[in-house]
């Protein structure tokens, strides 16, 4: 594999925001003088594009449906944030570097699906996220946080190898959720970017997150994406004595292609001997 078939540096997530409006509404664009470099630039004229969108638009309603928690405005923010972290391909460690078609990649998650936007954006068939469960014993990033080895005892939490703090989530921090959101919402924000018109993204929670999960999926992917929530046996069961023991956990299945995924999902074949493993209570 030559490092060349992948882009090392990553896309301004505002700019494409910018670009995708303006192929549907060109005419909410307007010329201005930049305040600092004196060239002029491209932006959007809001009154024009209240205009186009008639009764439709809402900003300051007394009432209105909405999921938000403390953070969002600066996840949303940091899903559109360019890194400036870099791809180095490790060739002494690869197998088969020439010839290859897969890539394992160690790094944060947030920072490598902005790298792999420049190559992969719109093409990806299937992503599947198996994220912290957020059960109070997780460790959950704090993005945009790079440390220096110097500065690590300015923090109470921790660092991974890469520089990138963490801490643990413990059901005593007054974000406990909010946090957990933040860390997920610009991740699945990129994920939903590389997925193809087609493409299918199944993401893996439990009973801590499965509500927010949904919520989440729901604003980012849209309600038309949500295909399904499979509920996966556990092959034992967690033990509960003030409880229920748990014996499950869930799967939210999305897809760009909307109703249209029961044509393209690809069933395995079906045969006597494997329909044998089910049965109706």
């Amino acid at each position: 594999m030559k490092p060349n078939k992948l882009e090392l540096n990553s896309v301004d997530g505002t700019q494409l925001n910018l670009e995708a409006l303006y192929q549907i509404a060109p005419s909410c664009f307007t010329e201005v003088k930049d305040d600092k470099t004196g060239e002029l630039r491209h932006v959007v004229n809001f009154k024009t594009l209240r205009q186009l969108l008639g009764d439709n638009a809402v900003e300051d309603a007394d009432e209105m449906y909405q999921f938000t928690w403390p953070g969002k405005q600066e996840a949303r923010r940091e899903a559109a944030r360019p890194t400036t972290k870099t791809l180095r391909p490790v060739v002494e460690d690869s197998v088969d570097w020439d010839n290859t078609q897969n890539l394992y990649i160690e790094g944060d998650n947030l920072e490598v699906l902005k790298l792999l936007q420049k190559s992969y954006m719109g093409k990806v068939k299937m992503i599947y996220i198996d994220p912290p469960y957020n059960t109070g014993n997780d460790f959950v990033y704090d993005d945009d946080f790079a440390v220096s080895q110097d500065d690590y005892d300015l923090f109470s939490g921790n660092v991974d190898e890469l520089g990138n703090r963490y801490r643990k989530n413990t059901e005593s921090n007054g974000r406990f959720h909010s946090d957990w959101c933040s860390m997920m919402y610009p991740r699945l924000m990129v994920a939903k970017s590389l997925l193809s018109d087609s493409g299918s993204i199944f993401l893996t929670l439990d009973d801590h997150e499965i509500v927010n999960g949904r919520k989440l999926m729901d604003e980012i992917f849209g309600e038309k994406s949500f295909i399904s929530t499979v509920i996966w046996e556990n092959f034992y069961g967690r033990s509960n004595a003030a409880a229920i023991s748990l014996a499950h956990n869930y799967i939210l299945i999305y897809s760009k292609a909307g109703e249209e995924w029961k044509n393209i999902r690809n069933l395995l074949p079906r045969d006597l001997k494997s329909s044998e493993k089910y049965k109706n209570p």
